[in-house]
């Protein structure tokens, strides 16, 4: 006699199999800036009773239950080097809160019976689980820019599209979409209209989820579409083992000869990418961070200070457990949004500069809060006439651009924040001069005060050293002769002071050796030179990667230090998950 196969709750199941891989399950509510990290202390595959504890040290933990329903994100890193990214959403899941000691909570949840969702209009929403994917390309201004993304769910009247964080600048609440393409592993393909109808931060890893409603809809599109959900119900029933009818996959998600091209180039791309230190881990999430700050405030229309001060508490803390890691963990930051990249590297420096004078410098912490919201207001500025920061500029953007600071100061009054004087002199003149040749205003030497000084130097080092609107980055020495040679507009002690601290081979470079390998360069001694090095490259192999860190006895092994130079000129970059 057979025995019958046991029940197994079907959301449980997904949430088993991502378990088995490095995970995260964030917690979040519309109306709460964080999600929390939860932990996962008890599943049952047969009641599909979930189980999770979170610390949380507010007292406001209520928020996030919604109608007696919590939503959360779970993440999983697989592959080889835990790089490859799968994700599981749930909403509105039934929970019921305990609280364990001060600051330990217990979330009792149970999952649903099925993970098709039910919307609000009456159609069923798939999840893309356990691997179902569909590449997604939202032509977010017409004829110019795209931006690319992974179905997370599709349903007859809309989908969720999960994209980088940093392109989320270009996407409002209720954006009308020109084109919304969707390209299945087959090969087959979707397009329509569309309307955005939320947007909000995406689990640990610097993503954002986008709904998007399909709008203007012809009867072609819609039986076109509604195959797709079909088949997109069937692969997922497949996938869970929820339908023992279903023997295969469904068509759709067999990969075509592009969509393997794609994939294969894509793990090769990830396998270059090295393992974090805790400290980069630390400095890109200040980076993520920040971005989900500027969210808020475009779609939520709050200011949450408590996402910007933990930015400037994280980097403190950093500078003051190990400012010369901080420093290298500093290059990694080359490949995020340009404004973003600028305002942690300029705002970790000055925290570095200002503690490096005096420890207890009670403007610290508001000064670098002013130089990481500084450059906030030119994602604010993104429009039909700026559609995005990453390209070179015409003269009216770069125009349009130069209003950065007064666009900010637009925004935070609108929202109510009121900055603290320290915070608002870096905003507001953190690209003034002493000449009187800055911006906005064309202020002079007895106008700025001395912090300015030293954000000036600060910021237009750190300009100078990378890319912009098509000029190629500067070596150090070069941006340092050019701000020496820029007559009165900058304090010459502070530039020397600088010099002094960072060195012509500041720790983050990457340096050419005669030998003809390419290194960060990780610490230097007193007189500024490389002390220890990783090595990423030789150039006699520029297809293969090199991970090695020697120190300053074995040095001269890859010959003498030549120059700095471009990582973008020899391919060396970092790669997100």
């Amino acid at each position: 006699m057979a025995i019958p196969a046991l029940y197994e709750n079907p959301s449980a199941t997904v949430i088993r199999s991502l378990l088995q891989h490095a995970h995260e399950l964030s917690v979040y509510a519309k109306d709460m800036p964080y999600a929390l990290k939860a932990e996962i202390v008890e599943l049952s595959l047969s009641t599909g009773r979930m189980v999770l504890d979170v610390e949380y040290a507010g007292s406001d933990i209520e928020r996030y239950l919604v109608s007696g329903g919590v939503s959360f994100d779970l993440e999983a890193l697989q592959g080889l080097h835990t790089i490859e990214r799968q994700t599981y959403s749930l909403s509105n899941v039934a929970a019921k809160l305990l609280k364990m000691d001060s600051t330990l909570y217990r979330l009792e949840c149970q999952l649903p019976e099925s993970v098709l969702v039910q919307e609000n209009r009456g159609a069923l929403r798939i999840p893309f689980i356990l691997g179902m994917q569909a590449r997604v390309s939202l032509e977010v201004y017409l004829h110019e820019l795209n931006v690319p993304g992974r179905l997370r769910n599709l349903s007859g009247g809309g989908c969720m599209v999960d994209i980088d964080l940093a392109e989320s600048i270009a996407i409002s609440l209720d954006q009308n979409i020109p084109g919304v393409s969707l390209e299945f592993p087959n090969g087959e393909s979707f397009f329509s209209e569309g309307t955005v109808r939320h947007i909000r931060p995406f689990g640990n890893h610097g993503y954002a989820a986008v709904g998007i409603q399909f709008i203007n809809l012809t009867m072609s599109q819609t039986e076109t579409l509604l195959q797709y959900v079909n088949e997109s119900e069937r692969e997922a029933a497949f996938r869970t083992g929820s339908n023992d009818k279903l023997s295969h996959h469904s068509p759709l998600f067999i990969a075509g000869a592009k969509e393997k091209k794609i994939l294969q180039r894509e793990a090769q791309e990830r396998e270059k990418r090295a393992r974090q230190s805790p400290m980069e881990r630390g400095v890109i999430d200040v980076a993520h961070q920040l971005q989900v700050g500027l969210m808020h405030m475009r779609t939520r229309s709050v200011f949450p200070s408590e996402i910007f001060y933990d930015c400037v508490d994280t980097l403190r803390y950093l500078v003051e457990q190990d400012r010369k890691a901080l420093l290298y963990a500093l290059a990694f930051l080359r490949d995020e949004p340009d404004w973003v990249r600028h305002a942690v590297q300029v705002a970790s420096q000055l925290a570095d500069l200002l503690l490096t004078r005096d420890p207890h410098d009670p403007q610290v912490r508001e000064a670098v809060l002013g130089a990481l919201l500084h450059t906030m207001g030119k994602p604010l500025l993104i429009s039909a006439e700026l559609p995005s920061l990453k390209v070179n500029m015409n003269p009216v953007q770069r125009a349009i651009l130069s209003g950065h600071a007064a666009e900010l100061r637009e925004k935070l009054l609108e929202l109510g924040w009121e900055p603290s004087p320290t915070c608002r002199d870096v905003i507001e003149n953190a690209n003034e001069q002493l000449d009187g040749s800055g911006y906005p205003a064309g202020k002079h030497e007895e106008q700025l005060s001395a912090l300015i000084r030293l954000v000036s130097v600060t910021k237009a080092i750190n300009k100078l050293m990378h890319a912009r609107n098509g000029v190629p980055p500067r070596t150090p020495l070069d941006a340092y002769r050019r701000i020496h040679e820029a007559g009165e507009a900058y304090d010459k002690a502070v530039l020397v002071e600088y010099i002094q601290v960072y060195g012509l081979y500041p720790i983050g470079s990457l340096t050419k050796y005669s030998g003809g390998f390419l290194a960060w360069v990780m610490d230097i001694d007193g007189k500024g030179m490389p002390i220890q090095v990783h090595i990423v490259k030789n150039l006699r192999f520029p297809d293969t990667n090199i991970n090695s860190t020697i120190t300053q006895e074995d040095l001269s092994q890859i010959g003498k230090l030549q120059e700095v130079v471009n990582p973008a000129d020899y391919g060396v970059k970092f790669l997100k998950v």
